[in-house]
């Protein structure tokens, strides 16, 4: 057994003060209004965590549109059959709305029974009717797409849930089909996600096709801070040596309410066997005494003599496993905390799962999707009664030296960590970034701390509300047009998604000492950026990349300073916010050039060093030195590029013998480039 425990790399702590479930005179919550007041756009993409009310704010835009906005009829696509009960009949108007939502049995084709291209009928009976609302597969709607082309669907609602499951590659389907009805323009388009990043690293929409969209954006930091209950969140990994089977009670508890999943059968967590790999955790956990014959739920006595409830659903006896299902889904149980106790699952209970009680989403080995595993979180991250924590851990398997996959366990760890990164981003409040002026001013609505707003310094404003930080950076560029106001706005996120997706620069940030940060910060993200936003103009994608990476490192700043107990994690949901203002204080000018200047993975390799065996540390280091490669030719044009807009600002070129050493990577870069050019590497 580890002596080595489960550390968390995300903690964060909320205000509880309800108000993203209080509702309006109309029966919205936040996120609905919010939503509703762009009802009028033809193009809507609405970004909301789980269980924020995304299927009743459709109800409330779709009726609009039918009413008021001269639309025939809507159609609502869902991934999978279970998530159109989402869309079920409700009484809105009982809540205060002017209508209720009503879908008539026979076109809610998800209850329907056959296979999704023997639905395609329907669609056509529904598109010839005189009735409002249809709600079917996403694999439905493709098939009708390809039997009677887009023309068929002019004048009418399509209202995509789940939309991450598009992608802008040709070979997406409904990517495709999205894009010729964006193109045609006869159809309006409300697309919804809880989880925007594709694990793919692969556009949801093209850069063209995403202009046309207005953007309606709720954060997790506005979800939970709005919450009656749930108080703290933590997300983090543990690693285990050997057979997780054997360690699993390290990190899982009886007594939280928790969905496991196990690994894949193809994963090298896996023992290849799922059903033996469910029995051990069963056995794990106590004696077995039945299974409830209703349920089919396994009772199990645990050693301190509670009966506890398992809900099997990896076994493949269909039978039981749709006895397990139906259990699960009962409506009338929804509101017992003490129907079940754990889930085990393999690929179930997952994207559109709703159990509230949920406090544990223990997850054993690596997924490959971001998007996979921000689903799987969002399982714990729902409000109930008595419920103030809940927690995500990735359980890994250690790297051995030994083993053949060893590479493979570097990756999976590596990977782990990005995803670490990208939800401290997610969960964190909303940074809003200016360049700070001679004219600069406090904003409207933000409270910059003890002492109020100063106007001598770079000040740093925080909106309890909204959760949004107004945070001066001197000598940050801004962006100039529509596209990159748009990014930094919105999407910065999904930059520090595909940067610390990127291998060489986790490799490099975590276990190279002669990396200079600036390499990761200026070069690395900069190739990131033009290549994510190649039609931007150079001054913008460089605006974008200092958003970005200001993003990054801020958080990075905060969490450090909390982690090293400079900050009271007992200041509640501000714990955060006092660790980056800490950070600014610390300083003598908060500047760009100091921003690039921090290592941004140096807080997550603190974090791996606590909770990893150090021998596995060492080897990972060891694997990932042997590797080193020469520059290529792409990161030399980037150094060169840099090194030119030195030669600019210091009115000479950079040094081989300087003693700042991003200036000698610069000097460096800039001989490769010239060797490269003449040898004919570039076009």
């Amino acid at each position: 057994m580890s002596e080595h425990k489960s550390i968390p790399s995300v903690s964060v702590t909320y205000a509880q003060n309800g108000s993203s479930k209080k509702p309006n005179e109309l029966g919205m919550r936040v996120m609905q209004e919010r939503a509703y007041d762009k009802r009028g756009e033809q193009y809507l993409l609405i970004k909301s965590p789980p269980a924020s009310g995304k299927s009743r704010a459709l109800m409330f835009i779709a009726l609009d549109k039918l009413a008021n906005q001269g639309l025939k009829q809507a159609i609502i696509v869902v991934p999978e059959k279970s998530i159109g009960a989402s869309f079920n009949n409700e009484p809105l108007s009982k809540f205060g709305f002017w209508a209720d939502w009503n879908v008539e049995a026979k076109w809610n084709l998800c209850n329907a029974p056959g296979e999704d291209g023997g639905k395609v009928n329907s669609v056509k009976a529904f598109l010839e009717s005189s009735d409002k609302v249809l709600v079917c597969t996403h694999a439905t709607f493709r098939f009708a797409v390809d039997r009677f082309g887009v023309a068929a669907f002019d004048d009418r609602l399509i209202a995509v849930d789940e939309f991450h499951h598009v992608s802008a590659n040709p070979d997406n389907k409904l990517g495709k089909h999205l894009g010729d009805l964006i193109a045609r323009d006869k159809v309006h388009i409300v697309a919804m996600t809880g989880s925007y990043f594709r694990g793919d690293s692969e556009a949801v929409l093209s850069p063209q096709d995403e202009t046309n969209f207005e953007t309606i954006t709720y954060t997790y930091y506005e979800q939970l801070n709005g919450y009656d209950y749930l108080k703290t969140l933590n997300i983090g990994y543990f690693f285990y040596s050997g057979s997780y089977a054997d360690e699993i009670l390290e990190v899982l508890d009886s007594h939280e309410k928790t969905i496991v999943h196990i690994p894949n059968v193809n994963s090298r967590e896996s023992t290849k066997d799922k059903i033996k790999e469910v029995d051990h955790i069963i056995n794990q956990l106590g004696t077995w005494l039945h299974a409830d014959p209703v349920t089919g739920f396994h009772l199990v006595e645990t050693p301190d003599g509670r009966t506890i409830k398992i809900a099997d659903l990896v076994d493949d006896d269909v039978a039981k496993r749709d006895k397990v299902s139906a259990a699960l889904k009962d409506p009338d149980e929804k509101n017992n905390r003490d129907h079940v106790d754990i889930i085990i699952a393999l690929g179930m209970a997952k994207e559109g799962f709703d159990w509230i009680w949920c406090e544990h989403a223990l997850t054993i080995g690596y997924r490959q999707s971001l998007t996979e595993i921000i689903q799987i979180i969002g399982r714990a991250t729902r409000d109930a009664p008595g419920k103030t924590h809940s927690r995500f851990t990735n359980l890994i398997a250690e790297p051995d030296a030994s083993e053949e996959a060893v590479t493979e366990a570097v990756n999976d760890t590596l990977k782990a960590i990005a995803a670490s990164l990208l939800m401290e981003q997610v969960l964190a409040p909303k940074f809003n970034f200016t360049s700070k002026q001679l004219t600069s001013g406090p904003v409207e609505g933000f409270d910059y701390g003890e002492g109020g707003y100063d106007p001598k310094q770079e000040n740093i404003g925080f909106n309890p509300g909204t959760g949004q930080f107004q945070i001066e950076i001197k000598g940050l560029a801004e962006p100039k047009s529509d596209s990159a106001k748009r990014i930094c706005s919105d999407d910065i996120n999904e930059v520090i998604a595909a940067f610390v997706q990127d291998k060489s620069s986790l490799e490099k940030g975590l276990f190279d000492d002669e990396t200079v940060p600036e390499e990761l910060t200026q070069v690395r993200m900069g190739k990131i950026v033009k290549d994510k936003y190649p039609d931007l103009d150079p001054e913008d994608q460089e605006a974008v990349r200092q958003h970005a990476i200001a993003a990054l490192n801020l958080t990075q700043q905060a969490k450090a300073a909390v982690n090293a107990g400079q900050i009271d994690i007992e200041t509640g949901n501000t714990a955060l916010i006092d660790g980056v203002r800490k950070f600014a204080m610390d300083v003598r000018d908060l500047d760009i050039d100091l921003i690039d200047r921090i290592n941004p993975f140096g807080e997550a390799y603190s974090i791996l060093a606590k909770s990893m065996n150090e021998q596995s540390l060492k080897e990972i280091a060891a694997i990932i030195s042997a590797k080193k490669t020469a520059i290529t030719p792409d990161d030399a044009k980037a150094f060169a590029i840099r090194a030119v807009q030195f030669k600019r600002d210091n009115q000479r070129s950079p040094s081989f013998t300087s003693t700042d050493a991003y200036e000698r990577k610069l000097a460096e870069g800039a001989a490769a480039f010239m060797r490269f050019k003449k040898e004919g590497r570039y076009d």
